[in-house]
């Protein structure tokens, strides 16, 4: 049974996003005169709202859509302007239009790593002391990824990470009876799929994300945010590179497709011609949903494979995060709407529509018997969270190149990662140091 909505507080979560932007004084309390949501008549609350959607438009966004028009029963007079922005281009679109102080939005769905970026730029506001953080069971990980010098910019939508996802029907026919756990065993696998199903092992797909699973099961990490240095160059990155050159090298994996390797990849594995992938719970649905593929009875999800430090996968996820420059007049009613979207009643509606992983407790207990969603709680366990630091957005565009040039290309591990290194110095932390 959904539970209500908590009662939000009015004119003290006005006061408080209007005195805690980032950069800015003053401290944010409880007004004596103000009253709290619960005691409001949501008819009252008028005030236009602009959220940019960074959500999938297809598979997605009508789920996020249906969510506005419940929020709308309930606040008739809070007009959400609703706007779908593409991922790929939402990080540059709104810095551009929070510099020039036109065309940002109130509201966003903003990937983890962008929220310090945004926060150190001065582009959100500070919500410590709003009753978006009041009495919350947010999972401290992903509420992790909003707080920036001590202070909380965001409240967590959706969390991830990257499991094994794999065929049951494929793995039946190549005799598997149990999911791979290192690298050694998807080889084994992959070489069993191949002579007794006619497939391909495992697709992997050339970005840097998700190539953080062998840096990580190596003992690997991109930087160390403590000791300022620089860590892609490392021997245990090294390592964990050269483990999926081998994957492809011993055909246990097909060449990655240069142009579009994670389109091919879910194209293939939807098709039932590839037996393994690595992806994140973003895909369920659409993989569940696609009719030649069988449903949720024929979908496994398991932790990445481990190297040989163990298995390690990045987390991802979303949350919202309100622009510096909102009118805090309009203060009520953002408050009023994130904490709609952000409710255990609606992460648990996400979750149960599209198999995307709540970030609280009493969304968990909401959405315990949806095995889309219980699938991924042994994949969570090994998941590993990113350094939240404002040059966070920026790791990933040197590290797509490296992980072209090494599993597409073939060019040498060792100096495509010594390079990646010196990137990384000059482009993404030129403060940090090579070891």
């Amino acid at each position: 049974m959904r539970r209500s909505l908590p009662g939000i507080t009015a004119a003290a979560g006005a006061l408080a996003l209007a005195l805690t932007a980032c950069g800015g004084s003053g401290t944010s309390g409880s007004d004596s005169s103000s009253k709290s949501q619960a005691e409001v008549d949501p008819a009252t609350l008028k005030a236009e709202l602009t959220w940019w959607d960074t959500s999938d438009p297809t598979n997605e966004a009508p789920v996020f859509k249906d969510l506005i028009k419940r929020f709308n029963k309930k606040y008739p007079n809070v007009k959400i302007k609703y706007q779908s922005v593409p991922f790929a281009d939402a990080q540059n679109k709104f810095k551009t239009a929070a510099e020039a102080g036109e065309g940002a939005p109130d509201v966003m769905r903003a990937e983890v790593a962008w929220v310090p970026e945004f926060a150190a730029a001065g582009h959100l506001y500070a919500l410590d002391g709003t009753s978006l953080l009041e009495d919350k069971d947010f999972l401290e990980t992903p509420l992790s990824s909003n707080v920036y010098k001590g202070k909380t910019y965001g409240v967590p939508q959706v969390t991830d990470t990257l499991g094994l996802m794999y065929n049951k029907k494929l793995f039946k026919e190549a005799g598997i009876n149990k999911p791979p756990t290192t690298w050694q065993e998807v080889e084994e696998a992959s070489k069993k799929l191949k002579d007794k199903a006619g497939v391909d092992g495992i697709y992997l797909n050339s970005a840097g994300y998700f190539v953080l699973p062998f840096m990580y099961g190596e003992g690997g990490d991109l930087v160390d945010d403590e000791k300022k240095q620089i860590l892609v160059g490392s021997d245990e990155n090294k390592a964990g590179i050269k483990t999926a050159v081998d994957l492809i090298d011993s055909g246990a994996a097909p060449k990655p497709d240069a142009n579009d390797a994670y389109g091919t990849m879910m194209t293939l594995f939807k098709e039932g011609k590839v037996g393994m992938i690595m992806n994140g719970p973003w895909e369920v649905a659409n993989i569940i949903k696609d009719p030649g593929f069988g449903g949720t009875k024929n979908l496994g999800i398991a932790p990445v494979p481990a190297g040989s430090k163990g298995a390690g996968s990045p987390v991802g996820g979303h949350n919202y995060v309100v622009y510096s420059g909102l009118d805090e007049k309009k203060a009520d009613a953002a408050t009023a709407f994130i904490e709609y979207m952000s409710s255990p009643e609606s992460q648990a509606y996400i979750a149960d529509e599209l198999g995307l992983l709540p970030t609280s407790e009493k969304a968990y207990e909401l959405v315990k018997d949806n095995a889309q969603v219980t699938a991924w709680e042994e994949p969570l366990k090994v998941s590993k969270p990113r350094p939240w630091i404002p040059e966070g957005g920026l790791f990933f565009t040197p590290l797509d190149a490296m992980a072209t040039k090494t599993l597409v290309k073939g060019d040498d591990v060792s100096s495509t990662l010594d390079a990646t290194a010196k990137t990384y110095k000059s482009d993404v932390v030129p403060d940090y140091e090579l070891p």
